[in-house]
């Protein structure tokens, strides 16, 4: 059974230090139906996306959805977690119960509160992402993990300072146009090449500039079996979707080949019926901008070792051959974990229906989405096209 999107609503990803978790759900949930037109009572099933592992004292959360109308009273809601592809596994999960039969109408919340945790617990929080045994007392916590992974890239691959540095200008170029955005400022590449005290060296090669920002935020959108979505103002189609799940430790992998994510988007094209080249624009993890590299491979778009070349050469610009992070991504957007997979789909369709304002892609007609959860552990694949 087919599935759309037919509404949603976003945050502004950032600070909110006067809102709750509780709050930014409520505010999502409302502005999501109200975008469909729809009543919670037309709602079969609610999903949240919220990973918390320690920011949030409130960890039983599914139904603080219901908090947004009385209407929900007595409806299947459940809390769904996967780290970073909390959010996307959440939607992948409301696609299910439509696919199944059990649900007509599923709506997906995502939310995160970051930043009032203190800094040292926020590391400690996000290495819970990580294989503990093995990455457990890491320098700088994730951040830590994927200096690591630019140290063996570096090594084998070569230098990549001016590749990364052209990534974290391009995303942060790009976020100027999104009103979501957390950093709404053009750094240039010049910045975000220079290591000084402004940007400083995080972990590895890593510079500030090379990774995404603590955020706090939220996003949700309304499924609804296509047949239905057909009579709604707009709707936004999966054209098919692939979640490959991959050993936690990084010793068991070739890190720096994200193969999870290589087979995810393998399956996700496959069953589409796709190339790659059919795509009009990507919106992928840049949780650091080693990754959004290591993924211009994983993603085939250029061989292995060869993900400079995309960036280098202007295939990932916005005017390029597969643009790729319109949005700013995570680096520029801002990375409220349990929300940023629900906000990769949620600006998807608004491209897809020429909403997206000053971000908006040329005459888009099918958009990718890739978004993972520790160091390309749970890898999740979307791809969405305009129905109506």
């Amino acid at each position: 059974m087919a599935v759309s999107i037919v509404g949603w609503a976003h945050t502004p990803f950032g600070k909110h230090s006067d809102e709750t978790v509780e709050s930014l759900i409520v505010q999502v949930a409302r502005g999501a139906l109200d975008h469909a037109g729809l009543a919670a009572e037309d709602v079969d099933e609610v999903l949240l996306g919220h990973f918390n592992a320690g920011f949030c004292d409130q960890s039983f959360t599914a139904s603080l959805v219901f908090q947004a109308d009385d209407g929900f009273r007595f409806k299947p809601a459940t809390r769904v977690e996967n780290a970073c592809a909390t959010g996307s596994a959440a939607v992948h999960q409301g696609l299910r119960a439509i696919e199944s039969g059990r649900a007509r109408c599923v709506l997906v919340v995502g939310v995160e509160q970051m930043t009032t945790t203190p800094g040292p617990e926020i590391g400690m929080n996000l290495l819970k992402a990580s294989y503990l045994p093995e990455d457990g007392e890491t320098p700088a916590g994730f951040a830590g993990v994927f200096g690591k992974i630019a140290e063996l890239y570096y090594q084998r691959h070569g230098n990549q300072d001016d590749a990364l540095a052209m990534i974290a200008a391009k995303n942060h170029r790009n976020g100027v146009g999104n009103p979501y955005a957390q950093m709404r400022k053009d750094l240039g590449y010049d910045f975000c090449r220079s290591e000084g005290d402004k940007n400083p060296h995080v972990a590895g090669p890593l510079k500030r500039t090379d990774c995404s920002l603590v955020s706090d935020g939220a996003a949700a959108l309304v499924l609804m079996e296509s047949a239905s979505a057909a009579e709604m103002p707009r709707a936004v189609t999966f054209r098919s979707t692939a979640h490959v799940q991959d050993f936690l430790p990084m010793s068991k992998r070739d890190i720096i080949r994200f193969e999870g994510c290589s087979r995810a988007w393998t399956q996700a094209l496959e069953a589409g019926g796709l190339t790659l080249n059919d795509l009009s624009f990507v919106e992928t993890h840049d949780c650091f901008t080693i990754a959004e590299l290591i993924e211009y491979e994983a993603m085939g778009l250029v061989p292995p070792g060869q993900g400079a070349r995309a960036v280098a050469e202007g295939w990932t610009q916005p005017d390029g051959r597969l643009p790729v992070n319109l949005s700013g991504g995570l680096k520029a957007k801002g990375h409220p974990i349990g929300a940023t997979g629900v906000s990769m789909h949620v600006l998807t369709a608004m491209q897809l229906c020429g909403e997206a304002g000053d971000i908006q892609a040329r005459d888009p007609e099918l958009g990718g989405i890739f978004n993972m959860g520790g160091a390309a552990v749970a890898n999740y694949v979307s791809i969405l096209e305009r129905a109506k």
